[in-house]
């Protein structure tokens, strides 16, 4: 039997009863020596379905300030292994997945290690499409995600955008980890509508003089750049469905793509509106 991972896996929740069995199922028993999951008050059979595969519990409630839930665990619990793995509840590990895992974790040369994704849509993976990728595996207290300071201006109790600022060199994990939610398209549609409200807030919040700024991501840049272009949405939709070859799954790419688009619309529109509101 493999030897545990000096490793913890952590896993934010809320009303997650039918995503989560498979995702700790996928982790199996012999690879972290903690699986934690992080709940905000769900209302479902979550907790008692996380306790049933023996992970840890902790109850998490949002003040609407600074921390939210992956940083105030890193403050709060502080982990007790070397490395720890943020997943959501629709990721899944594979086993190509973990087998590269214990072997980058074998050395200490880097402080944290990007991961990519697949990407389901309508039951199946998509082909095509803007790969997805995040940094979500790193080492305990070389970092944590970046601060923003909110006020209650979103409900997001969870950081979703945020990035991890990391001190160290960053590699790469190319196994990917299966991505797949099973809570449907209208889950899917009111969860964008937030991310799209607090991308909006974020936007107008940002300056020259943001702390977090200088260690954005390329892609960071560029998305912020294009955030206030009423052709952002057109321009994600070109790249995915036909630079990045989004044509190959079809009418699922076509549909991933035009929601994809609608995401980024909104979030130019809820900007021009939040900055009338302004100048009232």
């Amino acid at each position: 039997m493999s030897l545990k991972l000096d490793l913890t896996v952590a896993i934010p929740v809320k009303n997650e009863e039918r995503n989560l069995p498979g995702c700790l199922a996928a982790i199996g028993s012999t690879l972290a020596q903690e699986i934690i999951v992080l709940d905000s008050g769900s209302t479902d059979r979550t907790k008692e379905i996380a306790k049933e595969f023996g992970a840890k519990v902790l109850d998490f409630t949002w003040d609407g300030k600074f921390p939210k839930k992956r940083n105030w665990f890193l403050r709060t619990y502080k982990p007790i292994t070397k490395w720890v793995l943020f997943l959501d509840a629709d990721e899944y590990l594979t086993n190509d997945f973990k087998l590269e895992l214990r072997e980058k974790l074998k050395f200490d040369d880097k402080v944290g290690y990007w991961l990519n994704y697949t990407v389901n849509f309508l039951g199946k993976q998509l082909k095509g499409g803007y790969p997805l990728r995040k940094l979500a595996l790193f080492r305990v207290g070389f970092g944590e995600y970046e601060q923003i300071d909110e006020d209650q201006w979103s409900k997001l109790d969870m950081e979703v955008h945020e990035h991890p600022v990391l001190t160290g060199d960053i590699g790469v994990i190319q196994s990917k980890i299966d991505h797949k939610d099973f809570q449907g398209i209208s889950h899917y549609i009111i969860k964008h509508n937030e991310y799209a409200s607090w991308e909006a807030a974020r936007f107008l919040k940002a300056s020259k003089i943001d702390r977090n700024l200088k260690k954005w991501t390329w892609k960071q840049r560029l998305k912020y750049q294009l955030m206030q272009n009423v052709f952002i949405g057109p321009i994600y939709f070109f790249g995915s469905f036909f630079l990045l070859g989004g044509f190959r799954d079809g009418a699922r790419g076509w549909a991933f793509a035009i929601l994809k688009m609608s995401y980024f619309t909104q979030v130019y529109c809820k900007i021009q509106e939040y900055k009338t509101l302004s100048n009232k």
